[in-house]
């Protein structure tokens, strides 16, 4: 959102210039694209076959219509270039190492538990998302990879929460006492996630292992590290 123009050039301009250097070396090329082509979804799950619902328009639009640009982009390629590209859509990646500040839930929640501030869940918390650990995707990512089908696949995890139940989640397991706080909630933000997997178990046999319990308390445990070492020792 800070940088929306910046945004709209990575997934244009720097998605044709990665798929002309895949070209020109004869590389597998795999577009990291995302669960956002999808929109404020009708359909529910997500198939790959769904085209999504999504407001070219809006605030959203310049990562969505970004990533969406870029999967044509991959396709052109592999149809006009025979280029051996592969599209993965991927749902709600969290883990170590993500940024503090980035504004996704998984970061932003931790940061205000550990903090002892109130945790800022948007509308009535009712959204659902479907958050797969970072291990997970990767495995995903190398499954696709190694394997020949084009894509798109999606890459993510079919068990739902909402935003709320996500809150309470990474509140208890910080140990924080901090209340929520209920504010607005953004233009488009997307009403439900939850991945159809069937596809990408039946091209790659890769499916999520890591349970959000555990991958939270993972998570917790790096933030906890590295934004308050003295109580991440006392943990």
């Amino acid at each position: 959102m800070r940088l929306p123009i910046e945004t709209l050039q990575v997934g244009s301009l720097g998605t044709l210039n990665m798929l002309e250097l895949a070209r020109r070396k004869k590389a597998r090329f795999i577009l990291a694209s995302t669960s956002e082509v999808y929109g404020d979804p009708l359909e529910h799950p997500q198939r790959e076959s769904y085209w999504g619902n999504v407001n070219p328009v809006g605030p959203r639009s310049v990562y969505d219509e970004a990533k969406r640009f870029a999967e044509a982009a991959t396709i052109a390629y592999r149809t006009e270039h025979g280029v051996d590209a592969a599209i993965v859509r991927i749902f709600n990646t969290f883990g170590p190492r993500m940024r503090a500040e980035d504004g996704r839930a998984v970061p932003t929640f931790i940061r205000q538990a550990l903090a002892g501030e109130p945790l800022t869940v948007t509308g009535d918390g009712s959204q659902t998302r479907s958050l797969c650990y970072v291990d997970d995707t990767v495995r995903g990512i190398l499954a696709v990879a190694a394997g020949h089908h084009a894509g798109p696949l999606n890459l993510g995890n079919a068990a739902e929460t909402t935003v709320l139940e996500l809150a309470h989640l990474v509140r208890e397991l910080c140990g924080s006492s901090s209340p929520i706080k209920f504010v607005d909630r953004p233009v488009d933000d997307p009403g439900r996630r939850r991945p159809d997997l069937a596809l990408v178990w039946e091209k790659c046999g890769w499916k999520p292992e890591t349970d959000l319990r555990k991958g939270l308390s993972t998570t917790i445990d790096w933030f906890a590290n590295q934004l308050t070492p003295t109580a991440a020792r006392e943990r």
